[in-house]
Formats: structure tokens, C-alpha cells, sequence
């Protein structure tokens, strides 16, 4: 691996943790992520001539953190600069303490959800502002714009850099649960790009999910969004075939599914369920829709009705375009695809939103309707894997039209 190579792949795998250290020291995001930039570059000047250290992170961090003290120094403006730059030499605290700190930083109640999001998505997950727009459904100026302001209103109110005290958790915990979740659908289902998912961000999620359990054993949200992450993570194993193909639910290979995450989850889901007081919450909600897939040994023994109870039921308490999609889609699954479609005309319309469309007329053979859904669907961003697949799918229902056409056609 070139100098270059191991500087992007040490970024890629180790930055968060970098950077929830250097945040934790200097008590400033923009800071930290100055000189974690500055280290960065430092790197790629300096690794393809000297080679590549034995340990990349700890060379990475070591700079970063003189970086930030060179950086502190320049300010001048600030108190206490000084006596702080020297506390920047005391990095003992575990990093996974650190990540949990700036999930709870992130999810100040003092900020918007949606800047608590695009906060987390941007230093935890590095996503990028136009990577982010593409999750929360908003533009990348917009996204650079409340990035901006959360990180300006953290400094300005001095938002502490730890996790809350006891009696602040109740209200922080759905904020941070939501993060959480949505680190992991974004590398689950990324708006672009190459891979059909990122690995890494995914284990990331699951990593701080896993924390935050640890942290709150007794609390159900945090354990029913561990059950969620583990019982989808558990099928991502079958998502794509060996040429990096999608592979759609009713066609995946169940012996591939994870046996023991799925065992996990489910353990984890009931122990929720036992302690939340009959009330769901929605975390508890779509692991029970997940649990209900992976309890199926073939699609065709799937209890459609069912998941379509705990759709209506998550649609009631926590409405979103994501959820009512998957509610219509359950619905057809359950044998009334009439239905299902008249379902879509209150869901917002979005690149997936064609795609499903695209399905439904098909299966009522209006196959020319379903190709123009899908040449909609092509016309957003998407990664490579899923591009490939509706193209496939395109030309399958241009095709079916064509000998639908040619079945109805008069002999001459």
C-alpha cells in the first residue's frame, strides 16, 4: 500500500476516533477538525517519503493534537489558551468514551434535530455536506449552512463535552438514539457511490449502539435501536451476489443470514419490550418488522399481515415517508397491490418512491407505466449497485411490453 494509499485508508477507518479525542481535549469541533485536516496533510507530505509508521492512527493523533496546540497558540484571543494547549498532553480517557461524548454533544437539546443530525453525520460518520443533503432530503448549501451554525452555537454556549448526568438522559436519549440510527442507514443504504453499503460506517453505528447499551442497560429505546442495527446488519451478508449485484429480499440466500445476530436482536428486542410497559417505541416497532423477516425461513412463509399491523402502528406514532413506503409495500406483499398504490399518493415522491411504483404496475402488467416509473428513478443519484439493478429491471418491463404489444396485435 503506497504512502498515499494508508494516509486515505487511516482517515477512512480511524479519523472519528481521532477526532472525538482531539474534540474531547480542545472542547471545539471546528478546532479539532482543523487539526485533524492540518495532521492529515501532514501525512501526505510525509509518508510516501519516509514510508508508512508502524502505527498510522497514534502518528495521525500525535500531530493532530500539536496541530491543535500550534492552532490554540495562534488564536491568542482566547483565555487560558496556554494552560489549556498543555492539557492537550493528557489523552487517557478510553476512545470509546470519547465517541459517546461527542454522540451526546451532537444531540444537545439545544439544537435542531435536523443540526444534530448533520452534525453527527459530518464528525462521526465523515459524510460529506452533499452526501448529507442526500440523507436528510435538503440541499448541500443548506447542510453547509447548519453545519455552521450547530458548531458555532456549541461554541458560543459552551456546550460541555461529556456524557449527561443522570437526570438529563430521559430527554437526550431519543435525540442520540436517533443519530445512531441514522449513521447507520446512511451507510446501509448511501444516496451515491460505488458500494451498494459502507461497512464501516455500519459497524461504526453499531459500535456506539452497542455503547450506549452499555451505558443504559435498563433503558428500552437504546436496546431496541441495538436489536434494529443487529437484526438488519444480520442480512447484509445476502443483499448483493458475487458480482456485487442486488440481491432483493425474495431472492436472497437465507443461509447467509447471520444466525447469531439475529438471535441477539430478538433477545434484545424482548428484553426491550419487557421493560418499556407495553408502550412501543418506534425503534422497538421496525425490530419487530425486522424480526418478523428473519424469522422466516423462506420469503413465502413471511407473515405479511403482520408487518403490516406494526407498519400501521409505527405510522401512527412516528410518521415518515420512509415508514408509509414500507407500509404500502407490506400491504402489496399482503396480496393487494390495488391498495398499496393508492397508498403511495400520500406518501411524498422520491427516487425509491418510482422504484416501488415501478413494481406495483408491473404487477398488475401495466409494464410500459412501471419502465417510465423506473426511468424516474434513474434520473437521481444513486450508488452503482442499485443504478444496475433498476436499469436491469427497466428493460425487463420495456421488454414485457413489448411481447405484451406483440400478443395483442391482429395476424395478418
Amino acid at each position: 500500500m503506497s504512502g498515499y494509499d494508508a494516509v486515505a485508508e487511516t482517515i477512512r477507518v480511524e479519523g472519528t476516533r481521532i477526532l472525538a479525542t482531539l474534540i474531547r481535549t480542545v472542547g471545539d469541533v471546528q478546532l479539532a477538525e482543523d487539526a485533524v485536516q492540518e495532521a492529515t496533510l501532514a501525512a501526505l507530505g510525509a509518508w510516501p517519503v519516509t514510508g508508512v509508521p508502524p502505527e498510522p492512527r497514534a502518528w495521525l493523533t500525535v500531530t493532530a493534537r500539536r496541530k491543535a496546540i500550534d492552532l490554540i497558540r495562534r488564536e491568542r484571543a482566547r483565555v487560558g489558551k496556554e494552560r489549556d494547549s498543555v492539557e492537550l498532553l493528557e489523552l487517557s480517557q478510553p476512545e470509546d468514551v470519547d465517541l459517546l461524548r461527542l454522540v451526546f454533544t451532537c444531540c444537545h437539546p439545544t439544537l435542531s434535530p435536523a443540526s444534530r443530525i448533520a452534525l453527527a453525520l459530518r464528525t462521526l460518520c465523515g459524510l460529506s455536506p452533499t452526501q448529507i443533503a442526500g440523507v436528510l432530503l435538503t440541499t448541500e448549501a443548506a447542510t453547509e449552512k447548519r453545519l455552521t451554525r450547530a458548531r458555532q452555537k456549541i461554541a458560543a454556549a459552551r456546550i460541555p463535552y461529556r456524557v449527561p448526568a443522570e437526570t438529563e438522559l430521559p430527554d437526550r436519549i431519543p435525540a442520540v438514539c436517533g443519530v445512531i440510527h441514522t449513521l447507520y442507514t446512511a451507510g446501509h443504504a448511501p444516496v451515491e457511490g460505488r458500494q451498494a453499503y459502507d461497512v464501516d460506517a455500519c459497524a461504526e453505528a453499531i459500535r456506539l449502539a452497542e455503547l450506549l447499551h452499555e451505558l443504559l442497560p435498563e433503558q428500552p429505546m437504546p436496546t431496541a435501536v441495538l436489536a434494529l442495527l443487529l437484526l438488519t446488519e444480520a442480512r447484509r451478508p445476502a443483499r448483493l451476489d458475487d458480482n456485487g449485484e442486488v440481491v432483493t429480499l425474495d431472492c436472497q440466500d437465507r443461509s447467509r443470514w447471520d444466525a447469531d445476530a439475529i438471535a441477539r436482536g430478538i433477545a434484545l428486542l424482548n428484553d426491550s419490550l419487557l421493560r418499556s410497559n407495553q408502550q412501543a417505541d418506534p425503534y422497538q416497532l421496525q425490530a419487530a418488522i425486522a424480526a418478523e423477516h428473519a424469522r422466516a425461513a423462506r420469503y413465502a412463509d413471511t407473515d405479511w399481515p403482520e408487518i403490516v399491523r406494526l407498519y400501521d402502528l409505527l405510522v401512527s406514532i412516528a410518521p415518515s415517508p420512509a415508514a408509509s413506503l414500507s407500509r404500502a409495500v407490506a400491504v402489496a406483499e399482503a396480496a393487494d397491490t390495488t391498495a398499496a398504490l393508492k397508498l403511495l399518493d400520500e406518501v411524498p415522491v422520491s427516487p425509491r418512491w418510482h422504484a416501488v411504483r415501478a413494481e406495483f404496475l408491473a404487477r398488475e402488467h401495466r409494464y410500459t407505466e412501471a419502465a417510465a416509473e423506473l426511468g424516474q428513478a434513474l434520473n437521481a443519484q444513486s450508488t452503482d449497485a442499485e443504478r444496475h439493478y433498476r436499469e436491469r429491471r427497466r428493460e425487463h418491463f420495456l421488454s414485457l411490453a413489448s411481447t405484451a404489444t406483440e400478443a395483442t396485435e391482429p395476424r395478418h
